[in-house]
């Protein structure tokens, strides 16, 4: 059975798919690839592991967390896991090019193929395929639109900055899920309280605390405006 429900977020509206036990997909609407009906599957947000998922979005878009911590199941192809689980590897406030990722995988002239298993990547910010960017160091095409890739990336570039802290510091080690390859990593190292960033800039930070993640007839306000 393939559960799903919908929720806002300061880029829109999200949809979370899962299978009961591991999140399956998560699309911005409009996206890419993205699910073209959901006839015959069951809304539920109390689905397992919606719940983890909303408080984990909604603690990363409060700039509280790096890394996230959830059960993923993304289908795919060898190849497609294989780059699904080298983004994870990208740290939080960090960005690499389709030609990097090619040479880590072995494939220095596969930037192309890359970058198409980048756009078929199911999970978005959980798996961060919007840390990737064209060979000149600016963003290129993302499944949810680029207005938001480039949201994202400003989004992380900020928190580091207050944080004042190498974007190394929000780099840990994680193993993959036994699943499906994807990659996940403990959380522990990676939640920083608002307060640290305050005593460290010495005033509050100015972006979003607790960012509400509410169904979406109740949300109002967005990161994009």
């Amino acid at each position: 059975m393939i559960y799903f429900t919908r929720i806002e977020s300061p880029i829109g509206p999200l949809m979370l798919t899962s299978n009961g036990e591991a999140l399956t997909g998560l699309f911005m609407e409009p996206h890419r690839h993205g699910p073209a009906s959901v006839e015959g599957w069951t809304e539920d947000a109390g689905a397992a592991p919606f719940p983890l998922v909303i408080t984990q979005l909604a603690e990363y878009f409060a700039g509280q967390r790096a890394r996230f911590e959830v059960p993923l199941a993304g289908a795919g192809t060898e190849f497609q896991r294989r780059v699904w689980s080298d983004l994870m590897e990208i740290g939080f406030g960090e960005t690499r090019s389709y030609g990097e990722m090619a040479r880590r995988l072995g494939k220095p002239g596969a930037s192309r193929a890359v970058g198409l298993a980048n756009g078929r990547n199911p999970i978005s910010i959980i798996v961060p395929c919007h840390r990737v960017i064209g060979a000149n160091g600016t963003p290129t095409g993302y499944g949810g639109g680029l207005p938001r890739k480039v949201a994202l990336l400003e989004w992380e570039k900020r928190v580091c900055e207050q944080a004042q802290l190498p974007h190394s510091a929000f780099r840990i080690p994680h193993s993959a899920h036994p699943q499906c390859g994807m990659v996940q990593g403990p959380c522990s190292q990676t939640r920083f309280s608002h307060s640290r960033r305050a005593t460290l800039r010495g005033r509050p930070p100015p972006y979003p605390v607790g960012v509400p993640f509410a169904p979406i007839t109740r949300w109002h306000g967005t990161m994009m405006e």
